[in-house]
């Protein structure tokens, strides 16, 4: 069901996709917005949800200028409403703004800039498959190797290296084949993709783990039941999402 929310707007009209990636990173920003309330922080929940959702039509419409000024206009706003507060912690208080902006909306704005060109929704495609397949390799390579080797067992003690090695071999293979059969790009340019992929869907996972710890909570919401809330499932994919633009741009301009 998920992925039919997904791929049909991508496929028949990309701006659609554009607006179902800007109300999935919306919702998963009041997630981060209640986690990081939890640790005292005190960040203005409405310019910050506004702006997550507001970031990926913003890039878009208007490329990279636009997400940065929605960025910058996001921080700006969620500064003013925070300073008509009191002013102890404002420091820190404005750092976490600062986090929560960055943390959402910024990458996702990245997804929806993968969509512009003509050749937007295989990029896409590439883009989204590609993690996955870190996943699916990861999590199989683990299983049948009994994960032995433990990657950083005290912030996600169900990582291990030989999950990475199976999650960088599925993503070469999905890069090569994506990147190098719709789009068009040399092979190796698709097993490099799937490289870069596989690293920052690993540090991504690895970063909300390590979030989720500090703070003490298991997961960044409720919403999908079995599985936490949005960011525990958007956290890969966020990460990824720069690195997969600036890769995609230069290979196929």
């Amino acid at each position: 069901m998920l992925g039919a929310v997904i791929i049909v707007p991508l496929v028949i009209f990309r701006a659609a996709f554009v607006g179902v990636v800007a109300v999935a990173v919306a919702v998963g920003t009041t997630e981060i917005i209640r986690a990081v309330r939890l640790t005292g922080v005190r960040v203005p929940a409405p310019p910050l949800v506004a702006g997550a959702l507001a970031m990926p039509p913003a890039a878009y419409a208007a490329g990279t200028t636009g997400l940065v000024l929605t960025l910058a206009a996001t921080i700006g706003a969620g500064i003013a409403v925070r300073l008509a507060g009191p002013a102890d912690g404002l420091v820190r208080d404005i750092a976490g703004i600062g986090f929560v902006a960055g943390y959402g909306g910024f990458p996702a704005g990245f997804a929806a800039l993968l969509t512009a060109p003509s050749d937007g929704s295989w990029r896409v495609t590439a883009f989204i498959a590609t993690v996955v397949a870190s996943d699916v390799g990861g999590y199989a390579a683990g299983v049948l190797s009994g994960g032995r080797h433990k990657m950083a067992p005290s912030v996600s003690p169900g990582k291990s290296w030989e999950g990475f090695a199976g999650s960088m071999i599925a993503c070469m293979a999905m890069g090569a084949i994506l990147v190098g059969w719709p789009l068009g790009a040399p092979a190796w340019q698709g097993v490099l993709f799937g490289l870069a992929t596989a690293g920052a869907a690993t540090i991504g996972d690895l970063g909300e783990s390590l979030l989720k710890r500090d703070i003490g909570i298991k997961d960044m919401g409720n919403l999908l039941p079995g599985h936490g809330g949005i960011m525990d499932r958007l956290d890969s994919m966020l990460c990824t999402a720069p690195i997969a633009w600036l890769l995609l741009s230069a290979f196929l301009g």
